[in-house]
């Protein structure tokens, strides 16, 4: 099974370099001076809603005769790229001056349009050679003005464009909108307008193997930086005193059980056993519900190793600025080849756990994170639809992502799942199981699995809530991540504290005669994932600007799914962190 899975990480990683767009270093971005190098227009849409976009001629623009879609990867569409020739020439180092794109008359409809659009700070983007373009339609003219019905509004009709070459190749891009070429479309009635554009050629030292770095470059300034590693640090010195103190006390308390424990056995035998050593023939009882334990701790073993191979990515430069659709790209063929995991490790355990209907608990794997996933999806995907947004799927590719799971996910999920029943191996149980169970003493309330939950996510989401603000400006928003390294400590020092927390808290519950520790470790570990649920409420309403139910129903919806994620993929180090502790404390005593 290793061999197997080391030929799949092989293949991943070569699947997902090619499915990405190349970087831009190829003998295809070379030109002769004249040579007509296309621009794409890619979406417009409201600047605080990231996920409402539409495309580029849903608006009133100036079309070319031929509209030519551009063929696009599996990523770039589910990124909510539609590609589509612009109408503007920008030939290569061909300057221009006020060339007119066309003289259209808007329809009082289409001046309502694109005042709508304006009042909602739509922006535009498009594609130069790879290169991207960002630019606003308009303004609102607020000055002096406090009631909105006297607010003024005009769009911008002639765009500058100053391009960047070094010798034969593109190296960089700017659009800037003339502030005097300005249209008013605060009423209702038609309007002449003639949409013009301007090009200027400069010449470039910069390489162009390096000509993405610039977009990377606000993320890598020095007080960009700082602010990153003070997190980390206090993130780090936050994490080891309290894992320090708590690792003291456990120590030491241990260590004197140990001692207690040999002393009493060497005293007398008939001297009545407490704390965890009392409970030596329930703790390895197996637990209620094996077959969802079984397949939770495979969906979270597979999204922690699908996390890492991520990282390992972003870490050599494959997710570099703007390389469209990679990272969509990565998570759907990673998590496609990595589902023979799940199946393994779900497989193997529940047959540990001595389940006999592994078939139903395979099942049960492939549809614990896929199903919730792909509920939500067709709830977001038929809103998206509604709204004709670029966020909804093509039927096509649909059927490309069901083809995916049908012909790779669910195959390696039953490859795994028959190679972990038949590995045939066992649990491992230092003591034997009673035949009976013993009694739970009454425990205080804060002692029950909510409270204890409350505890154990606390801790985590600590030493990382102020990473969290960072990745949730760059999902949600406009700003560029690309210090993956910081992330990756981040990433670290949260699954060393999810692992910690839990084995201390295993500790508490196992010292408190309390037997039923297997869900408890699963769900203490997992709560971190309940408290970033926490902190979308908080970032959603305190620290953005998204409106709609379209955005607020994506945000709330897909940030549930990847909560969730985090809730399995935490909960099984939780889990096993927690099994590892157990079964070395109950080797180092005398167990009758």
């Amino acid at each position: 099974m290793e061999k197997k899975m080391t030929s799949y990480v092989v293949v991943l990683i070569s699947l997902c370099c090619c499915a990405t767009p190349v970087r831009s270093d190829g003998s295809d971005h070379k030109y002769k001076a004249g040579d007509q190098v296309t621009m794409y227009a890619n979406k417009v849409g409201p600047f605080h809603n990231p996920s409402e976009t539409y495309r580029f001629f849903d608006l009133p623009f100036c079309a070319p005769a031929h509209v030519t879609e551009k063929k696009e990867a599996l990523g770039e569409v589910l990124n909510g790229d539609r590609l589509v020739s612009a109408p503007y020439k920008l030939d290569f180092m061909y300057d221009k001056d006020s060339e007119i794109v066309c003289k259209k008359k808007l329809s009082k409809e289409e001046v309502s349009q694109f005042r709508s659009a304006v009042a909602k700070d739509y922006y535009f983007q498009m594609y130069y050679d790879d290169l991207p373009i960002w630019g606003f339609l308009g303004k609102v003219d607020k000055e002096g003005k406090t009631d909105p019905s006297e607010y003024k509004y005009y769009l911008f009709k002639h765009l500058h464009f100053e391009i960047f070459y070094n010798n034969d190749r593109v190296v960089e891009i700017n659009a800037r909108t003339d502030p005097n070429a300005l249209v008013d479309i605060t009423e209702d009635k038609e309007v002449d307008v003639d949409f013009m554009y301007s090009v200027k050629w400069k010449e470039s030292t910069t390489p162009f193997e390096k000509r993405m770095e610039k977009y990377s470059q606000s993320s890598s300034l020095p007080h960009y930086l700082e602010i990153h590693w003070f997190s980390i640090i206090n993130s780090c010195v936050t994490v080891l005193l309290l894992t320090g103190f708590l690792a003291t006390i456990l120590m030491r308390v241990l260590k004197n059980d140990f001692v207690k424990y040999a002393h009493d056995e060497e005293a007398a035998d008939d001297q009545e056993e407490t704390g965890w050593k009392y409970i030596h023939g329930d703790v390895f009882r197996y637990p209620k519900y094996k077959s969802l334990l079984a397949a939770a701790l495979g969906s979270g073993t597979q999204l922690l190793t699908m996390t890492i191979f991520i990282f390992i990515l972003a870490l050599v430069g494959v997710f570099y600025p703007y390389n469209r659709g990679a990272l969509f790209t990565a998570l759907v063929v990673i998590y496609a080849l990595t589902s023979g995991i799940a199946g393994y490790t779900a497989s193997t355990f529940y047959c540990q756990l001595e389940g006999t209907n592994w078939v139903r608990n395979l099942i049960l794997t492939g549809a614990l994170f896929c199903g919730p996933l792909f509920l939500t999806f067709f709830f977001l995907n038929s809103v998206a639809i509604g709204y004709t947004a670029t966020a909804a799927l093509p039927f096509g590719t649909i059927v490309v992502i069901f083809l995916i799971w049908a012909l790779v996910t669910s195959p390696l999920l039953v490859l795994g799942g028959i190679a972990g029943k038949n590995s045939k191996s066992e649990f491992q149980a230092p003591c034997r199981t009673t035949k009976y169970p013993r009694e739970i003493p009454p425990s205080p309330w804060y002692r029950g699995t909510l409270p204890e939950m409350a505890m154990a996510g606390f801790l985590p989401f600590s030493a990382i809530y102020i990473e969290l603000y960072y990745i949730f400006a760059s999902v949600w928003g406009h700003r560029i991540y690309t210090i993956y390294s910081i992330l990756f400590i981040v990433f670290i020092i949260l699954l060393i504290v999810t692992a910690f927390i839990t084995v201390a808290l295993t500790y508490f519950q196992l010292a408190a005669e309390d037997h039923e520790w297997w869900w408890r470790a699963f769900l203490c570990g997992g709560s971190t994932g309940l408290f970033i649920y926490g902190y979308c409420l908080y970032y959603y309403y305190a620290r953005s600007d998204m409106t709609g139910f379209m955005q607020t129903s994506f945000f709330f919806g897909y940030m549930a799914c990847i909560c969730y994620g985090f809730f399995l993929m935490l909960g099984s180090v939780g889990f096993r962190a927690a099994l590892f502790f157990v079964r070395h404390i109950y080797r180092s005593i005398k167990c009758e």
